[in-house]
């Protein structure tokens, strides 16, 4: 019997989860900041949802997706991005009619994608991603790629890279596509079988293939840019203009393209530069989507959005040497001798955690130096011990493991009495 973790997804234990909360936490305050609000949407979807939102020509509607049948023969598949869900659920619940536009929404998603495991980049992955819909204003476009730097700053990182580039509008993708496939069809033979397929269907996802990065033709090829209208390149050129006022630093690639086909307009990568980080530099990928909200049958609305990997989050963390800074697990340790004292302590731990205290016992009958044993690897602020002389007397015994002072509480005001030393500590900190 196979009972490992299926190949590509992993356990995340209880210290690392504290990163992972951590980590969850700032971004959460970061969106709030931004009046961003968060989305929660269905595990899997109709997958005519991807298909139709994502693309019929991009690898992972082709190769990557977890699709299956319902009992009712419905084909579904588990969401393999973020951004076609949340534009469904825009669409399904009339978001579009809210009083305040532009819907700014973000989400904790994970995500499941049938690829080769490596680093960084699981079968199960999850994301944190913000959608903005309702608004093709390029101030939008630079507060979108200002929030994903401002998480990446706060948690400290500092070998960043901003790539921006422009797709333009429909007629400039026309434009551009023509060109690209004059480019390539020369050399099409030598292409890999996707990228020959990709002429046709989407020439311009063959400047985003690995196998073929390295081909002659890929260095001669058009840029977008020499193709943008007068619209989209005033479009270009005010997102830029607004990431100066920031005083965001960013380098212009032509061959940014991204890999789904509902991308107009900006699109982005950060990258890290820390040494060691690995070969795939990417830390988050996003970009403009007007017309993705008609072509699964809302109203016309833009959008722009990315989806930033809390696992490569925490490698380029890694990379940087940053230690998240974790929190005392716990306040105190409550240490009880004797079947009467046992049973005493049952209720004075819940009421400590009725007070907001973090709080534990010993359920292993354990001796007590044992227990002060156990109370030092966790690292707590106070010890409380219980004995029979303590119920005698109706006390118990608190010791202060900074201090190593003792002093003994009436039981019917401990969680309260250590509820106030806690408050005076944090403000004497």
């Amino acid at each position: 019997m196979n009972i490992k973790a299926p190949r590509g997804t992993a356990d995340i234990l209880p210290k690392e989860a504290e990163k992972w909360q951590l980590v969850e936490n700032k971004i959460k305050d970061i969106c709030a900041r931004y009046h961003f609000e968060e989305i929660r949407t269905p595990v899997f979807e109709h997958t005519e949802l991807f298909q139709r939102g994502v693309g019929d020509s991009t690898d992972i509607v082709q190769k990557e997706m977890y699709t299956f049948q319902d009992r009712g023969g419905r084909s579904l598949t588990l969401r393999p991005e973020g951004t076609a869900s949340v534009a469904r659920a825009f669409v399904q619940n009339k978001l579009y009619g809210e009083v305040i536009q532009p819907v700014k929404l973000y989400y904790f998603m994970q995500m499941f994608r049938y690829e080769r495991p490596q680093q960084g980049r699981m079968r199960q992955l999850n994301q944190f991603g913000v959608e903005v819909l309702g608004s093709d204003n390029p101030a939008v476009d630079a507060e979108v790629i200002d929030l994903a730097m401002t998480v990446y700053r706060e948690l400290g990182l500092k070998s960043l890279k901003l790539v921006i580039n422009s797709l333009g509008d429909a007629e400039s993708r026309k434009n551009y596509r023509d060109a690209l496939i004059g480019h390539f069809t020369p050399v099409k033979e030598e292409l890999c079988p996707d990228c020959q397929v990709r002429l046709q269907q989407n020439p311009m996802r063959i400047l985003d293939c690995k196998t073929d990065r390295d081909h002659p033709s890929m260095k001669t090829a058009p840029s977008i840019l020499d193709y943008l209208n007068e619209t989209s390149s005033q479009y270009f050129e005010q997102v830029k203009e607004n990431l100066d006022i920031l005083g965001i630093e960013y380098e212009i690639d032509p061959n940014l393209v991204r890999g789904l086909d509902y991308y107009n307009h900006t699109a982005f990568e950060i990258m890290s530069n820390a040494e060691g980080f690995g070969a795939i530099t990417t830390l988050v990928g996003g970009g403009r989507y007007n017309g993705l909200i008609e072509e699964i049958g809302g109203p016309t609305t833009p959008g722009i959005g990315f989806g930033m990997g809390i696992e490569r989050l925490l490698m380029a963390l890694e990379a940087e040497n940053i230690s998240l800074e974790q929190p005392s697990e716990l306040d105190c340790y409550l240490i009880s001798i004797g079947d009467k004292a046992e049973k005493k302590a049952i209720k004075i731990l819940h009421d400590l955690r009725e007070q907001g205290i973090r709080a534990d016992r010993d359920y292993q009958g354990r001796k007590m130096k044992a227990q002060f044993k156990t109370a030092d690897r966790l690292g707590v602020k106070f010890v409380l011990v219980l004995g029979e002389d303590e119920l005698d007397k109706q006390v118990i015994n608190v010791k202060n493991m900074a201090t190593q002072e003792q002093q003994e509480i009436g039981l019917d005001h401990v969680a309260k009495n250590i509820r106030e030393q806690l408050d005076g500590g944090e403000r004497h900190a």
